[in-house]
């Protein structure tokens, strides 16, 4: 059973709307702090927005990418974008609710990711790791064209991919043992979503190598 079966298409497609717009936010201020230009600016939003939807479909064979078949999809990242461009001191300090909201997309797009990936042939594994990749590409992507270290595979960083495992799992444990439901998809989604929450608000971080005895100064 799909995720879009939670609600009606319309809905869905609006979920999705403000999860690609939230995400494409996090990817413009990000661009306004390394003083990119406008074009910069845009290229930000629209990567981190879509890029990890994108790799998704690419694998799986859904090509054209939803990205470039649904209009709303490409032009939501553009106007985060120009809403950055002239706004982005009061969204700068909004950022706690841009986390909230971005949590909640990270939870949709993993469990959407996943449940997409399985239903094109892959196995749950590969699924799960898909529905990874829809929620944590486009971060990926953001830093690396900002010349950074992915906040991903930082160790100062709050969990961020933990969650989005841990949505992408239950997913297919629920596959695997035929529980997947509108109901228990929407509770992936909402465990998700909470852990990425708690992690923020307790600071929770995933553990360094054992023992460990680096001279590497620590950036």
């Amino acid at each position: 059973m799909q995720l879009q079966q939670l609600f009606s298409p319309s809905v869905q497609h609006t979920l999705d709307v403000i999860g690609i717009f939230v995400f494409a936010i996090s990817g413009a201020l990000l661009a306004v702090r390394k003083n990119f230009d406008v074009f910069g600016i845009g290229v930000m939003a629209e990567v981190t927005a879509l890029g990890g939807g994108i790799f998704r479909d690419v694998i799986i064979g859904a090509v054209p990418p939803a990205a470039f078949t649904d209009l709303g999809y490409f032009i939501t990242p553009l106007i985060a974008a120009l809403v950055v461009f002239f706004l982005h001191p009061h969204v700068e300090r909004i950022q706690s609710a841009v986390l909230v909201f971005d949590a909640a997309g990270l939870g949709l797009f993993a469990v959407s990711g996943t449940t997409k990936a399985y239903s094109y042939g892959l196995n749950l594994t590969a699924s799960a790791a898909l529905g990874l990749a829809t929620a944590v590409g486009g971060g990926v992507l953001r830093d690396v064209l900002a010349n950074e270290v992915p906040s991903l595979l930082r160790w100062d960083r709050d969990l961020y991919a933990v969650p989005a495992i841990v949505g992408a799992t239950t997913v297919v444990l629920c596959i695997r043992y035929d529980a997947l439901n509108p109901f228990t998809s929407g509770l992936a989604v909402v465990t998700a979503f909470v852990l990425r929450l708690l992690a923020m608000r307790f600071h929770w971080r995933a553990p360094r190598a054992w023992n460990r005895r680096s001279t590497v100064r620590e950036e």
